[in-house]
């Protein structure tokens, strides 16, 4: 066994003795001797009984294996700002003259920790990175970025309170999602277009803006909206092409 994988097995034991089996040591003792990812400097983290490697363990990977460049782009017809929705493509080229492989991140309030609310653009970037980099080196081990808002435990990802004492109107209460992230649920779940959405939220609430709206206006409008979907998804189409703005025609 050489230097490494035993460095890893005593760091792994250190850090999560009560968790590790034997034949979680084994996946360890295989991903030491494959891509020489280290715990020491933050390459892997056990998490539910699995290994995930981290962004920091596959850039180190792509720089001891020479990576020749990593393109990335915003995907700007799939982004949506006022519901901080991002998603990337990045390419990472092995090799000069290499067609590059390619891999998509999205990032948004419902796939993501509280933790790091107001940085969806930037976790969609690190996934889009971790994917393509995963893809050029042959890993099939999930990088932990790509976790979504549900895993690991939930202590470490409550809510932080406000620091001020006070609610936020949209924000969350009682670990609960916020309504923000509700609507955003709603809106994937029933592929629904998300302007239309806020203009017709704007409408229900009477208000100009959906922001203006009170708490409590926008949680009816909420179950309004998730009831109208599941119960006639049609018409509540109809009715939102109705708050579409007319197009211009010129002679």
């Amino acid at each position: 066994m050489d230097t490494l994988m035993k460095e890893n097995r005593a760091a792994a034991r250190r850090k999560w003795r009560s968790e590790l089996r034997g034949l979680s040591l084994q996946g360890l003792d295989s991903l030491s001797r494959q891509y020489r990812f280290s715990i020491v400097l933050g390459d892997l983290i056990f998490l539910n009984n699995k290994w995930y490697v981290t962004n920091g363990g596959l850039l180190r990977l792509a720089h001891r294996s020479h990576c020749c460049g990593i393109r990335i782009q915003q995907v700007r017809e799939f982004c949506e700002a006022s519901f901080s929705h991002w998603v990337f493509k990045a390419t990472v080229y092995k090799s000069v003259g290499s067609r590059g492989f390619v891999g998509y991140g999205d990032a948004d309030p419902s796939n993501t920790s509280p933790l790091v609310r107001g940085a969806e653009l930037r976790v969609a970037e690190t996934r889009a990175v971790n994917r393509a980099l995963r893809k050029a080196y042959g890993i099939g081990l999930c990088s932990v970025e790509e976790l979504g808002s549900f895993s690991g435990s939930p202590q470490t990802f409550a809510a932080p309170p406000h620091s001020n004492g006070h609610h936020n109107p949209n924000g969350s209460n009682n670990n609960q999602p916020r309504l923000r992230d509700q609507l955003c649920l709603l809106i994937r779940q029933f592929n629904l277009d998300a302007n239309l959405v806020k203009a017709y939220a704007a409408d229900f609430c009477g208000t100009a803006t959906l922001k203006e709206a009170s708490r409590d206006l926008v949680e009816s409008f909420i179950s309004e909206l998730s009831t109208a979907a599941k119960s006639d998804r049609d018409s509540l189409l109809c009715k939102l092409n109705s708050y579409a703005q007319p197009t211009e025609v010129k002679a």
